[in-house]
């Protein structure tokens, strides 16, 4: 297909990353360096269905707008490449820095095939992440047992050492420590029922106060724990949370070294249908992380990156209006792609919503739904605010400033508008309603 038709095809997503061609996954190896967000990717570099396991590559310098690069991994004798993470060694404790730049090292796991077990190795750039480098000696760590993957890693400042979250088999994971990215000890394991793959762990302030932070350790379906970590133990707090509402989100992953303090997290939107198209399946819009104090009680939000404004271009704006059978709102626009702000009072109406390029989001009896995906949704105060991602073959719902998060992957139906907002059986009240219809990141 010539460059020019690429990203204009019909179920290409016009603000979700997608690589020009073929199959891709798990978003790998998030990391900010010298102004530029990497994220590497899962992908099959030779076919549109999953296989032959490499890490393709993009850069972007606003988490919007991205350039797909070389591939930065290739399978090797060791097996294929799976999931893995990046940090910038900014005091060279790996010696891998060679000149002015610091060392990108990757972290990513082996997927030998029998009798080769699963294992995990690191590479290394010295250019920005333009070539890579695998060490000499991998894999650092051997297999442990199953398919042991994704290993996640990060600087603990409290402990001097970096960390590594690592997936081993069932619900079971585990810590790892180590001084210099290539000798790690084990230090402690944990369970999370329900969850598998692709673990992170993190800590965030409680409502903004950095004196009361907690850790947070994730699986790739949204299930994660809070509690406490002091550079051996994780010490649970909680039962399993869940974060992820949605049908197809999976697999996320947090940034390392961003430079603004924010905790950012993109996932893989799987299971997505992309009729007749050269490539297959997208990344989700990147989201910030926080934690707050909720009436459940404390809980890890996600709310999408205040970034989205730079693809917008118009706005539609209702304040204080009464919807009620017979007064739908219809936006005057033919657009595929929305950044939508509901700010809603149900009051009498026994369900309100969104048809949405003709299919029905609906919130009724204390649910929010969307082709039968449905989550409970409570009103605060009398009210819901919700903010929607729609891009042509995605919908991201996020309710009371992502104390609910839903990603869902769908194929519009003829509809003669793209947006049609109504309630039925009694009116609600518009506090506000904003519909920003955006431009493609791809323009």
């Amino acid at each position: 297909m010539p460059d020019d038709i690429l990203y204009t095809e019909t179920h290409r997503p016009q603000f979700h990353f997608t690589p020009k061609y073929n199959w891709t996954n798990d978003p790998n190896g998030l990391v900010y360096y010298k102004g530029e967000y990497h994220l590497f990717f899962q992908h099959n570099p030779t076919g549109i269905t999953w296989g032959n396991m490499t890490w393709g590559h993009a850069i972007s310098t606003d988490l919007v707008h991205w350039t797909q690069l070389k591939h930065a991994l290739h399978p090797d004798e060791l097996g294929t490449i799976f999931s893995g993470s990046a940090v910038v060694d900014w005091h060279n404790s790996a010696g891998f820095q060679i000149g002015d730049e610091k060392a990108l090292v990757v972290f990513y796991t082996s997927a030998g095939k029998e009798p080769v077990p699963f294992t995990q190795s690191i590479a290394y750039s010295n250019d920005r992440g333009r070539t890579w480098t695998k060490h000499e000696n991998n894999p650092v760590i051997g297999h442990i047992r199953a398919q042991n993957r994704d290993p996640k890693v990060f600087w603990h400042a409290a402990s001097e050492q970096w960390i590594m979250a690592l997936y081993l088999e069932a619900n079971d994971y585990t810590i790892y420590g180590s001084k210099d990215l290539k000798a790690w000890e084990q230090l402690c394991d944990l369970t999370l029922p329900g969850v598998t793959e692709c673990p992170d762990l993190f800590e965030l302030s409680v409502d903004g106060d950095r004196a009361n932070t907690r850790w947070v350790y994730w699986g790739a379906n949204g299930g994660y724990l809070l509690g406490q970590f002091d550079g051996r133990n994780f010490t649970a707090e909680t039962d399993v949370l869940n974060a992820e509402h949605g049908r197809h989100g999976y697999a996320a992953q947090t940034w390392s070294d961003t430079p603004d303090g924010r905790l950012l997290q993109i996932s893989w939107m799987r299971g997505g249908k992309y009729p007749a198209m050269p490539f297959n399946q997208q990344m989700s819009f990147p989201v910030e992380l926080s934690l707050r104090t909720t009436p459940a009680g404390i809980r890890l939000c996600r709310e999408p990156i205040a970034e989205i404004g730079l693809l917008h271009h118009e706005t539609y704006q209702w304040d204080n209006y009464t919807l009620a059978p017979g007064t739908d709102i219809v936006p005057a626009t033919k657009s595929q792609l929305f950044d939508i702000r509901l700010e809603i009072e149900p009051n009498d109406a026994t369900s309100f919503g969104v048809k949405i390029r003709g299919i029905d989001l609906r919130y009724e009896g204390g649910k929010i739904s969307f082709q039968g995906t449905e989550a409970p949704l409570a009103p605060i105060d009398g009210r819901l605010v919700l903010q929607l991602l729609v891009d042509r073959t995605s919908l991201e719902i996020f309710g009371h400033r992502g104390e609910l998060s839903m990603s869902i992957c769908y194929l519009p139906e003829a509809a003669d508008n793209p947006l049609v907002f109504y309630a039925e059986d009694g009116a609600a009240h518009i506090v506000s309603l904003a519909v920003h219809p955006l431009r493609s990141a791809w323009e």
